[in-house]
């Protein structure tokens, strides 16, 4: 492959998880990247708040990136941005409502400034070698984006997040016209979504939804809670519609809540009726029946409004008996055990609860088998890479693509750093870059690695155990302890006994060190810990992080 007809595909994040989507396109000296996402952490990973992509490729080759695409506003989408761009200073392109949750989340990170650029759905844009252009597609969340660039091997087409909602709420349907007009022109290569290829038929249209809101809103006597990503705008509309059809008041609770809600009003994404919102502290004031919670927490996040309802821990809002909770929402795998949890305490405190998946009261945002077969039969691209979901849904979507006639080898796989190489005969891939996870864990990002992490297992699985002890290093005798502090391992008051062995054990070590004529610490507190450690799990079969501190006088 020549120099000069080389393009260079390099998913960063985005490939065999779910979330943390961010890919990279290069021609020559130039590179955009569509999407920074997050992702929420696993449960391995103890204390991390979110995840997000390793940008080290884009870091050493800062001077090439010209822009950041976005596709939509949801978070496994755009939440790395307010850390990609403390390192890259890019403009950034996507729709109205993109462009204001980013706004929004950038200012909570402390950056006010952005180079931010406000693009409408078939807007063309030149970037280097690359023209840019935008087209409408159904998802979850309104101004919902897929990206075609035309290179100078071909159109690279990037889905985004997609659905074939033939009745969406706004009435927006996919720009089929678009699609098959790129179609004709030639389609390089494909990005398609992927997260749920591995689900038979069709995606239920968001409509589905609202009339299931209808039908319970109608039937409830008492006060109605939802609970729903605080993303999807078109669901709180449809919140918003019923609850107004039934005469009942809306209050919004939970911090990204509110502010995606005040966002979507102020750019006119969201129609709310004059006097029909109220404020959390005002629910009180009407009668049960004359109220809807909109609420944080169909993940069953520990901090989130609804888990302290659940737990009668909210300052504004307890759960009584009568409440109708509904949790509009699939948990994202890894939460199940924390949605279930709370649906138990909601129903200990008196609710009743409506999260079952046959009800209708959630549908998804990404297209299902038979649509993903529309697609790729109204594409028709040369290659084909399945991007967005875990290992499994990748090659299922891989599959549907063989099956109508895309060739297994024109069909890539791949994963999170590994490139692919393109032209206008022969694609491959030929190299890996890095890439992978960044934890950011409070105000930390990367700080925590792989040994703090397994310090954190150890300690959540088998305590700690700190060993005290000052020694006169000339002559080697103890002055003072051993003393021994444990966490998490034994309760202290009904192990004497085991607490008192272990610091003969310790002095035995010593003892040990000192006729062997080792005066190193880290040779002693090695010591120390190896027999300390034999006879704890001779005795209790556990493991304790073992801490020696050694004082000299």
């Amino acid at each position: 492959m020549s120099e000069e007809a080389r393009l260079h595909i390099i998913p960063l994040g985005g490939l065999g998880e779910i979330g943390k989507n961010m890919m990279a396109i290069r021609y020559q000296d130039t590179i955009v990247v569509i999407d920074a996402g997050l992702m929420f952490p696993e449960e391995e990973l103890l204390g991390i708040d979110m995840v997000i992509p390793d940008i080290t490729y884009l870091l050493e080759n800062r001077d090439k990136v010209k822009a950041i695409l976005l596709t939509h506003g949801h978070e496994d989408h755009v939440g790395a941005l307010p850390y990609v761009l403390k390192e890259i200073d890019v403009p950034i392109y996507g729709s109205r409502l993109t462009l204001g949750l980013v706004e929004q989340k950038l200012s909570e990170q402390g950056i006010d400034a952005a180079d931010f650029h406000s693009i409408l759905p078939r807007d063309k844009i030149k970037i280097g070698p690359f023209e840019v252009e935008f087209f409408r597609v159904s998802h979850s969340i309104p101004d919902a984006m897929g990206i075609a660039l035309h290179t100078p091997l071909g159109i690279v087409l990037h889905t985004g997040d997609i659905k074939l909602d033939q009745t969406p709420v706004d009435g927006e349907v996919v720009d089929f016209r678009k699609l098959a007009e790129l179609s004709e022109k030639g389609v390089l290569v494909m990005f398609g979504d992927s997260t749920n290829a591995d689900k038979i038929g069709f995606t239920m249209s968001e409509k589905v939804v609202g009339n299931t809101f209808d039908d319970l809103f109608g039937r409830c006597e008492g006060r109605i809670i939802v609970t729903t990503f605080a993303s999807n705008v078109h669901r709180i509309q449809q919140v918003i519609n019923t609850a107004q059809k039934y005469g009942r008041k809306v209050t919004v609770v939970g911090r990204s809540m509110i502010n995606n809600v005040r966002v979507s009003m102020d750019l006119g994404y969201m129609t709310v009726p004059e006097g029909l919102l109220i404020e959390v502290e005002e629910i009180n004031q009407y009668r049960p029946n004359q109220i809807v919670i909109v609420t944080t927490g169909s993940q069953g996040e520990p901090m989130s409004a609804l888990t302290r309802m659940a737990t009668a821990d909210h300052r504004w809002v307890a759960i009584q008996p009568g409440d109708t909770v509904i949790i509009s929402a699939t948990p994202i795998p890894g939460n199940e055990k924390l949605v279930a949890k709370t649906v138990d305490l909601l129903f200990r405190q008196g609710a009743e609860v409506v999260y079952e998946k046959g009800v209708g009261v959630h549908v998804s945002g990404h297209a299902a088998q038979e649509e993903l077969k529309i697609l790729l039969n109204l594409i028709r691209p040369r290659y084909f890479i399945p991007v967005h979901g875990e290992y499994r849904h990748l090659m299922k979507h891989a599959k549907l693509a063989e099956s109508l006639g895309i060739p297994r080898s024109r069909i890539f796989v791949t994963e999170n750093g590994q490139m692919i190489e393109v032209g206008k005969k022969k694609a491959s891939i030929v190299g890996k870059v890095t890439a992978g996870k960044v934890l950011v864990d409070g105000l930390g990002v990367g700080d925590v690695g792989n040994i703090v992490l397994r310090d954190r297992k150890q300690l959540s699985q088998d305590g700690i155990m700190i060993v005290v002890v000052t020694l006169n290093k000339e002559v080697g005798e103890v002055v003072a302890g051993p003393d021994i502090v444990t966490r998490g391992f034994v309760y202290v008051r009904e192990s004497e006994k085991l607490i008192d062995e272990a610091k003969e054990k310790v002095k035995d070590a010593l003892d040990n060190c000192t006729k062997r004529g080792i005066t190193e610490w880290a040779v002693i507190k090695a010591h120390v810990r190896d027999r300390l450690s034999k006879y704890l799990y001779d005795m209790t079969g556990r493991r304790p992080m073992i801490m020696p501190i050694i004082m000299e006088v």
